[in-house]
């Protein structure tokens, strides 16, 4: 009995140390899918250093409870998956909507994202965010094109004075 309790600590220790790194965290109800369509789903998010991993809700609750993270109890009914990035706060939400749309199962739950709480529809909102990457190549192609039409125009100028 008491073995049982500490590796329940265990998973609370490892649940709180996840909410409390992670630049986001989001909880899916991953019903309905197959193995397979599983599989992919954990590749893409290894691809995008995502972390998911299915908790029992009595556990994450256990492990939230008294945290800023308490108010996502809310939406820990039913089956839950939870997605962590260290790194990028809109991954989980990205990716796991690529999956939603792909498969036509599983939904967004709520999730945490930069210490907010954010409720499903929210969530889907953050998942249509480009990545970080995207969104600063977007920025610097539009600083790089009136920089670029600027030098041209010099470079005219200069060439129509020299004939």
């Amino acid at each position: 009995m008491k073995e049982a309790y500490i590796q329940k600590q265990a998973v609370i220790d490892e649940i709180k140390d996840k909410f409390e790194r992670a630049e986001s965290a989001v909880v899916i109800d991953y019903m309905g899918i197959t193995v397979e369509q599983a599989d992919a789903m954990r590749k893409k998010l290894r691809e995008a250093n995502v972390d998911y991993t299915v908790y029992k809700n009595t556990l994450v609750k256990r492990a939230i409870a008294g945290t800023d993270y308490e108010k996502m109890a809310e939406v820990l009914e039913g089956p839950s998956a939870f997605a962590f990035s260290f790194d990028d706060a809109t991954a989980p939400a990205r990716v796991l909507n690529d999956s939603i749309k792909e498969f036509k199962k599983m939904e967004f739950k709520g999730g945490f994202v930069e210490g907010e709480y954010y409720d499903k529809e929210a969530i889907e909102q953050i998942a249509s965010i480009p990545s970080r990457e995207v969104l600063i190549s977007k920025f610097m192609g539009s600083i790089q094109s009136p920089i670029s039409s600027f030098a041209r125009v010099v470079s005219q100028i200069a060439e129509s004075k020299e004939a």
